[in-house]
C-alpha cells in the first residue's frame, strides 16, 4: 500500500479527526444541528452529520452549483476521482468556467461534512448520495437514469448474454463480467458513436427524447422496430413490465459527458433597472417613513378605548380586518401588515380580559415620547427580525384552517434570512440603483434551489419529472410561486411601505439598519463587480487543482452564501446609526396650523404632539398626505366642549396657534355650540333632562322624533325617561340639542376618552429557522470538548490476556477493588488511565486521567479531556484500563 493511501481518511470520522480547528469550527457553524448537544466525540459528529434530517437542511442550504456539484457525485462511482467529477461537471468538451468554480463547490461540499476524502477517492456521504441518487421513485435532479449494473441486476443471465452478443461483445463466463463489458462498451465514446451510428434513424430520436429525463418509457408487448433494435443491445433496459429506462452509461455519451443540461457555477447578476439621485432615494424613503408612523399611530388611536374583539381561535376577524383597513385607507393586506407591524413591535397585544379585546401596550405611550426617527428605528429593527407574516393572512395552512391576522400560524421561520438577504442584494448595487424583482428572485433561487414551496421544505430526491428537465434549472423557474420568491416579493413591498427603500433602491439609512457601508466605500456584500460570490471569485483567484485547499471567506460559506445577519448588539448599533442618518431627513412638527372660512385648518406637515392631540378632539380629520386638513363641526366642537374646553378656551387656542386669524364662521360655530351646550342636564331616573327654560321643554315634548325616548314631565324644568342617560344624551343631540350629563351632585360630567391599555406585554418572539449559529465562545468550548473526547475513545489501551476487546464507545469494565488498585499503582508510577466515568446526571463519558491523589473514596486526577484538575467519586468510575506505551 502506498503512502498517500495510508494517508488518505478512510471514513468521515477519519476525515474529520484530521481537520484543524478552524475548519471543525466552519463545519458547526454551517451546521449548527450538529452542536445540539455537543457531540461526545469524532465519531459521534460523523455519525449525526451523516443523519437523514441533518443532511437533508445541510442540502438544502446549498447554492444551485454546489447542490449540481452534490447530484453529480451521487450519479458518479463510488468514489470518483477528481477528474471524473470534472467530466460530469463540464463535460467532454470542457467548459473553464465549470473547471474554475469547481474547487470552490467541493471546498463547500467537504466544509459541511457533505463530501470527504481526496481527489483520487471522493466519496458523498451515504445519506446524500442515497437521497440524490436516481431510482424508480425518486428520479435523480439530473434527469439520469440507473446504471447498466443497477437496471440489469434483476436480469436472468441469458438474457444479458444475449444482450452481450448482439451489441457485438464476446461472451462471457458469468453475469457480473458481462454486465461489466456492456458498460465499458457504454461508456466508451469511440466505441458508442460506432454503435449508434448503425442505429436506425428513429431509433436515435428516442434516446434523444429520453436523454434529458425523465429517463423512464412504456412500451407495448410487441414493441416497434425502432424499440425493438435498442432493447436488443441494452440501450434501453427494462425494469418492469412495459417499463424500460435509459440506462446512464448511455444517457451521459448523448449528453456528451454532462450531468446537468445546463451548468450554473455562476449566480444570476442583480443589475440596475432604474437609477436615482440618491438625494432623491432618500428623500422618499423619508416621506414614507414618516407616513409609515403616521399610519401606525392612527392604527392604535383608532383602537385608544379598546380595539376589536380576539377570535375564539385567535387573531382579527374578516369583518374587523375591512374595518381597519377603511379607517387606515389602505387595502386589507396592507392593514394586515401595518397590524402586524405594530403586534411586532410590541406596541399592542390583547388585553387578557375575559371579553378579550386588542389594545395598545404600555410600550406604546412610551413609544410616543421618543423622536420620530427613534420611533421608526425600533419599527424597523421588529420589522427585520420579524417571523411573522403578513402576507400569509387570508390564506389556510395545512388542516384548511383560515389564517387571520394577529392568529396563529402566521410564523415563517426562513422570513428574517431572506429579507437579509434582499436588503443586502440591493446594498450591493450602487447608491440610487433599484433592481429588476425578477433578478432578485432569480438570484434567491439560486442560492437556495432546494428550499420548498408553500413553506415546506422539499427533501431532496423528490423532485420528480421537473428536476429532470435540466436538474436545477427547472426547479427555479420563473413561474414558481415558491415560499422565499413571496417573502421576496413581500420584503421589497414592505421595505418601500417603511421607508427602508425609496423608489426601490436601498436608502441611506437602510444600508445603515443593514450595517452596510455606503457603495462609494468598501462593498457590503460579498457580491463582486463582475456578479461573482465571494468565494467563486475567491475560487477563480485559487489553483484549480482538486488537491488544493480553498479558503473559506469570513462569515460565509464557500458555497458563497450571504453573511450571517447581525448579532443582537451588532443590530442595535446598526439601528441606532440608521436613526441618525434619518432624522435630519423627517420633517420638523409644526406648532402651527392655517385657518381658512370653510371651516377647516390645514397642516402644512405633522404637528408638534400637544397641538396634534388637541386638534383630533377639536376637529375631524378630512384628507391625510403632505399636508393634513381638518373639518370643524358641531359635533366635533361639542366633543372638545365635553371634554372640559371652554369656548374662550378654544378661541385662544385656534388664535395661539393658528397663521392666520380665526375666521368668523369659526368663531360663530363655535360660540353657537358653546352656548347651547351644558342648557339641558341629564341624569339619571332612569335619566331625566332638566332645563331652566321650560319652553324649551315644551320643544323637545312637542318633537315627534322624541317619541322613542318616551318622555314625561315630572315638573315645569325636569323630564324623565325610563331610557339610560347616554341613550338619552344620544337622542337629544340626533334632535339637534346640546346636552350635557351630569353627576349626581348636579355638576357637569367632563368626559375624555379613555385610553384602554393591557398589561405590560413582550413582543412576540421570532420563531428560528432551526438551531442558532453558534458563537465564537461555545465553539471553542464545544471542540475543545469533542477533541477531548475523541482522545479519550481513541487513546490506545494496553492489551490484556484475560479482558475481552472493547466495541468503540464502550466503557471499561472493573470491580472496585481492582479500580482501586489500579488507581493508587497510577498515582506512584504518573501514568495515564484510560476510565469510563457516569455523572450524576447519568451521562457515560470517556476520559483520560493521570490520578494524583486518591482517599476518602475519591481521586484527584489531572483530566486531559477537561485539561483541568478534578476529582471525582470512585463509585461513579465504571472500570480503568491502562494506556498503551506509546
Amino acid at each position: 500500500m502506498s503512502t498517500e493511501d495510508q494517508r488518505a481518511p478512510r471514513s468521515l470520522a477519519a476525515a474529520l479527526r484530521a481537520r484543524d480547528d478552524a475548519s471543525l469550527a466552519a463545519l458547526l457553524r454551517a451546521r449548527p444541528d450538529l452542536i445540539t448537544p455537543v457531540p461526545t466525540d469524532l465519531t459521534q459528529l460523523a455519525t449525526r452529520a451523516a443523519t437523514r434530517a441533518s443532511v437533508v437542511r445541510a442540502l438544502e442550504r446549498l447554492d444551485r452549483f454546489a447542490l449540481q456539484t452534490a447530484e453529480a457525485l451521487a450519479v458518479a462511482g463510488d468514489p470518483a476521482t477528481y477528474a471524473e467529477l470534472l467530466g460530469l461537471m463540464a463535460g467532454d468538451a470542457g467548459d473553464q468556467a465549470v473547471a474554475d468554480a469547481l474547487p470552490g463547490a467541493l471546498a463547500a461540499l467537504r466544509e459541511q461534512a457533505l463530501v470527504w476524502g481526496d481527489e483520487g477517492s471522493l466519496r458523498l456521504v451515504r445519506t446524500a448520495r442515497e437521497l440524490l441518487a436516481p431510482s424508480a421513485q425518486h428520479p435523480s435532479p439530473t434527469g439520469l437514469g440507473p446504471s447498466v449494473r443497477e437496471a440489469t441486476a434483476g436480469m436472468s443471465p441469458g438474457r444479458i448474454q444475449e444482450l452481450v452478443a448482439t451489441a457485438g461483445l464476446p461472451s462471457t463466463h458469468d453475469s457480473v463480467s458481462a454486465v461489466g463489458a456492456l458498460t465499458a462498451l457504454f461508456s466508451h465514446r469511440k466505441k458508442m458513436s460506432a454503435l449508434l451510428a448503425k442505429a436506425p434513424a428513429d431509433s436515435v430520436d428516442v434516446l434523444k427524447r429520453l436523454m434529458w429525463g425523465p429517463p423512464y418509457g412504456q412500451v407495448t408487448a410487441d414493441p416497434a422496430a425502432r424499440l425493438r433494435w435498442l432493447l436488443d443491445r441494452g440501450l434501453l433496459l427494462p425494469t418492469a413490465p412495459g417499463t424500460v429506462v435509459l440506462p446512464r452509461e448511455v444517457a451521459l455519451h448523448l449528453r456528451g459527458g454532462r450531468a446537468h443540461r445546463t451548468a450554473e457555477p455562476v449566480p444570476p447578476a442583480v443589475e440596475a433597472g432604474a437609477t436615482h439621485r440618491p438625494q432623491v432615494v432618500d428623500a422618499t424613503a423619508a416621506g414614507q417613513a414618516y407616513t409609515a408612523l403616521a399610519t401606525v399611530e392612527e392604527l392604535l388611536k383608532d383602537w385608544h378605548e379598546g380595539g376589536p374583539a380576539v377570535l375564539r381561535a385567535g387573531g382579527l376577524s374578516v369583518r374587523d380586518l375591512k374595518r381597519t383597513a377603511v379607517a387606515l385607507d389602505v387595502s386589507e393586506p396592507m392593514a394586515a401588515f401595518w397590524v402586524e407591524l405594530a403586534y411586532a413591535a410590541g406596541l399592542l397585544a390583547s388585553d387578557g380580559e375575559a371579553d378579550e379585546r386588542y389594545a395598545a401596550t404600555p410600550e406604546y405611550d412610551e413609544w410616543l415620547e421618543r423622536p420620530p426617527a427613534d420611533r421608526w428605528a425600533q419599527l424597523a429593527q421588529a420589522w427585520l427580525a420579524a417571523t411573522r407574516t403578513s402576507g400569509v393572512v387570508g390564506g389556510r395552512d395545512l388542516k384548511e384552517r383560515a389564517l387571520s391576522a394577529l392568529g396563529p400560524g402566521l410564523d415563517r421561520s426562513a422570513a428574517p434570512e431572506v429579507r437579509h438577504r434582499v436588503l443586502a442584494l440591493l446594498a450591493g448595487l450602487p447608491e440610487g440603483a433599484a433592481p429588476d424583482p425578477e433578478a432578485v428572485l432569480a438570484r434567491l433561487r439560486w442560492e437556495r434551489p432546494l428550499r420548498g414551496a408553500q413553506g415546506q421544505q422539499s427533501a431532496p430526491g423528490h423532485q420528480g419529472a421537473q428536476g429532470s428537465q435540466g436538474s436545477p434549472g427547472a426547479q427555479g423557474s420563473p413561474g414558481d410561486d415558491d415560499l422565499r420568491s413571496r417573502l421576496a416579493r413581500w420584503t421589497l413591498t414592505e421595505a418601500e411601505l417603511l421607508g427602508v427603500t425609496g423608489r426601490g433602491a436601498l436608502s441611506a439609512h437602510g444600508r445603515a439598519l443593514l450595517g452596510a457601508r455606503s457603495a462609494a466605500g468598501s462593498a457590503p456584500s460579498p457580491t463582486t463587480a463582475a456578479g461573482l460570490t465571494t468565494a467563486t471569485a475567491g475560487a477563480a483567484a485559487a489553483p484549480s487543482g482538486p488537491g488544493d485547499k480553498l479558503p473559506v471567506p469570513h462569515r460565509a460559506s464557500a458555497a458563497g452564501a450571504p453573511a450571517a445577519p447581525l448579532s443582537p448588539a451588532e443590530q442595535a448599533v446598526a439601528t441606532a446609526a440608521a436613526a441618525r442618518l434619518l432624522a435630519p431627513l423627517l420633517p420638523e412638527p409644526l406648532d402651527h396650523v392655517l385657518l381658512q372660512a370653510d371651516l377647516t385648518a390645514v397642516a402644512p406637515g405633522p404637528l408638534r404632539r400637544p397641538l396634534a392631540d388637541v386638534l383630533s378632539v377639536l376637529a375631524d380629520v378630512e384628507s391625510k398626505g403632505g399636508a393634513t386638513v381638518y373639518r370643524f363641526t358641531p359635533g366635533s366642537v361639542r366633543r372638545a366642549l365635553d371634554a372640559g374646553r371652554s369656548a374662550s378656551d378654544l378661541q385662544a387656542f385656534l388664535t395661539e396657534h393658528s397663521r392666520t386669524p380665526v375666521p368668523q364662521p369659526l368663531a360663530y360655530l363655535i360660540d353657537d355650540v358653546a352656548r347651547r351646550h351644558g342648557h339641558l342636564r341629564v341624569g339619571a331616573a332612569s335619566a331625566y333632562v332638566r332645563c331652566d327654560d321650560d319652553a324649551l321643554l315644551n320643544e323637545i315634548l312637542a318633537d315627534k322624533r322624541a317619541a322613542a325616548l318616551r318622555l314625561r314631565r315630572l315638573a315645569p324644568t325636569v323630564l324623565a325617561t325610563q331610557a339610560d342617560p347616554a341613550a338619552l344624551l344620544e337622542g337629544l343631540r340626533a334632535m339637534g340639542f346640546a346636552p350635557a350629563a351630569e353627576s349626581a351632585e348636579g355638576d357637569v360630567l367632563i368626559t375624555r376618552a379613555h385610553a384602554h391599555r393591557t398589561p405590560p406585554r413582550t413582543a412576540p418572539e421570532p420563531v428560528p429557522d432551526g438551531p442558532p449559529v453558534p458563537d465564537t465562545t461555545l465553539l471553542t468550548a464545544a471542540i475543545r470538548a469533542i477533541r477531548a473526547g475523541d482522545l479519550a475513545a481513541t487513546a490506545p489501551r494496553k492489551a490484556t490476556d484475560d479482558a475481552a476487546p472493547l466495541a468503540p464507545g464502550e466503557l471499561p469494565r472493573t470491580s472496585s477493588a481492582e479500580t482501586l488498585a489500579t488507581m493508587q499503582a497510577a498515582v506512584l508510577t504518573g501514568e495515564a488511565l484510560w476510565v469510563g466515568y457516569v455523572n450524576a446526571e447519568g451521562t457515560a463519558s470517556q476520559r483520560v486521567i493521570a490520578p494524583v491523589r486518591v482517599e476518602g473514596g475519591f481521586v484527584t486526577a489531572y483530566d486531559h479531556t477537561a485539561d483541568e484538575v478534578r476529582t471525582y467519586p470512585l463509585h461513579r468510575i465504571t472500570g480503568v484500563a491502562e494506556l498503551a506505551d506509546d
